[in-house]
């Protein structure tokens, strides 16, 4: 496809220099929300996996949660994959609408689930829902959030997701007490929970504009240019400030359309060590995270005799401590460094994970000691997993960048997404604390050989613009041929 005429833009900078404003609280508020209802899907299914088992409501096995678990990843990758493509080539904003009302149609019929088939494939549309808001939601953010900001945001922002986890373990203490609820009411009445929060987000989402870097680069230069100007508008009025001045311009060689063929081959030409750096942490993060939320409650009544109708109450604090980390080590990010503070959570979360292992295996841990332990785990795992979504976001060219994450995304979660849940599945089925503990120290390992990968492959992309950590596929003039 022929490359319209070259054309001079200020849009990168005109974005990097605005101050912090409530502009950028709704884009956050608005769009973060993915976040929030996938840690809302995954404890709330993780909270009733105990109830699930009961003949009175679904009659599943601890395999088959793990199972639906794995569903539900699956459908986050395609869902990734395709949306992403659509991302890149239609505009993020789009998407933002459609993605959510998949969600939402897939988490109401969780809700009317009668068996494990009917529960399998509804968890699998709401993860087709969920999976296509990262790639589209991930590009948005990083592309509209100034540089001097974007790694706290990025990680508070996917750390959000806890923020969803602590709201699940709520709601399940709540819909799962039988004094309040039939046990085969309850369990449908917590999926209810998301279907009322997305519609909410739905509406605010009506505020958010596409990406005008999207826009530009695409050919769209009066319609950069108009959203532009509104941006800066608000972000004026609520600072009651003029704005710095605009430093720097780009020339850059707009497309309709870059090809799927020009992704593939800038990808393996200029971006490999990237894209390995991205796919090892993405999968060292996904299989802790899957491996362990998907089968908790499973676990805790395994091996330390908690009640069924008690798992959130242990949920909670994990969540909390999840996103605390993201909140209080996010800023370090920006200043101390992205490969020093990426590499540093990853180490020390694969080093304490050895350690509880250990002493789960040994049967020194109670589930109070136990959710303890994993608390202080996922303080620093948690900032790790935000932090391998903000490296997939920000070091690959904006015209890729949507599909690049959904890329990465499938490839780590489907070799730490899918097969973790169905595997610790099966592990706690053996009745064997040390079969266990053997599917924990490999999540461990997977964790230190991300930390390694960082240091060698890592980027230093702290404080600069996202056109100077990868330069944009427009603005070198690059083609199909």
């Amino acid at each position: 496809m022929a490359q319209l005429a070259p054309v001079w833009t200020q849009i990168p900078a005109r974005l990097d220099r605005l101050p912090w404003s409530r502009f950028h609280v709704l884009l956050v508020a608005a769009l973060g929300i993915t976040w929030i209802l996938d840690g809302l899907e995954v404890t709330i299914v993780g909270s009733i996996g105990p109830v699930l088992q009961s003949p009175h409501t679904l009659g599943l096995t601890a395999t088959s949660i793990g199972a639906a678990a794995s569903f539900y990843v699956i459908g986050a990758v395609i869902g990734a994959l395709g949306f992403g493509w659509i991302a890149d080539r239609f505009g993020r904003r789009m998407v933002f609408f459609t993605t959510l009302a998949v969600y939402l149609v897939g988490v109401l019929l969780s809700a009317c689930s009668w068996n494990f088939v009917s529960f399998a494939i509804f968890r699998a549309i709401t993860g087709l829902g969920i999976g296509g808001e990262y790639s589209a939601i991930n590009s948005a953010i990083d592309e509209l959030i100034p540089a001097k900001h974007r790694g706290r945001v990025d990680l508070i922002v996917n750390g959000s997701f806890w923020i969803g986890a602590a709201a699940g373990s709520g709601a399940s203490l709540i819909f799962l007490n039988p004094h309040l609820f039939g046990q085969n009411v309850g369990w449908r009445l917590g999926f209810a929970v998301g279907g009322a929060l997305g519609l909410v987000i739905l509406m605010l989402r009506r505020l958010v504009p596409e990406s005008p870097r999207w826009l530009v680069t695409h050919g769209r230069g009066d319609e950069a240019e108009a959203v532009m100007a509104q941006i800066e508008q608000h972000v004026a009025a609520s600072g009651g400030a003029a704005l710095a001045p605009v430093e720097g311009a780009m020339l850059i060689h707009p497309r309709k359309v870059f090809g799927f063929g020009l992704i593939l081959k800038s990808l393996w030409r200029d971006h490999r060590g990237r894209g390995l750096l991205v796919l090892v942490l993405m999968a060292a993060q996904a299989f802790l995270f899957n491996a362990v939320y998907f089968t908790f409650g499973v676990a805790l009544t395994r091996f330390e005799g908690a009640s069924e109708t008690t798992v959130g109450a242990f949920l909670l604090p994990l969540a909390i401590g999840n996103f605390m980390g993201p909140l209080l080590l996010g800023r370090l990010f920006d200043t101390v460094g992205r490969k020093t503070m990426i590499a540093g959570t990853f180490a020390v979360s694969g080093l304490l994970v050895i350690v509880q292992s250990v002493l789960f295996g040994m049967g020194l841990l109670t589930a109070v000691t136990q959710t303890g332990a994993w608390m202080v785990i996922f303080f620093f795992a948690s900032a790790a997993a935000s932090s391998a979504y903000l490296t997939a976001s920000e070091v690959f060219p904006l015209e890729m960048r949507g599909m690049a994450i959904a890329v990465f995304y499938a490839a780590g979660t489907a070799v730490g997404g899918v097969m973790a849940p169905s595997l610790y599945g099966a592990l706690i089925e053996t009745g064997s604390r040390w079969m266990l503990t053997g599917g924990y120290l490999l999540a461990a390992a997977l964790m230190l050989v991300a930390a390694l990968t960082e240091l060698r492959l890592g980027v230093d992309a702290e404080g600069r613009p996202l056109e100077s950590i990868a330069r944009p596929l427009s603005e070198t003039g690059q083609t199909d041929r």
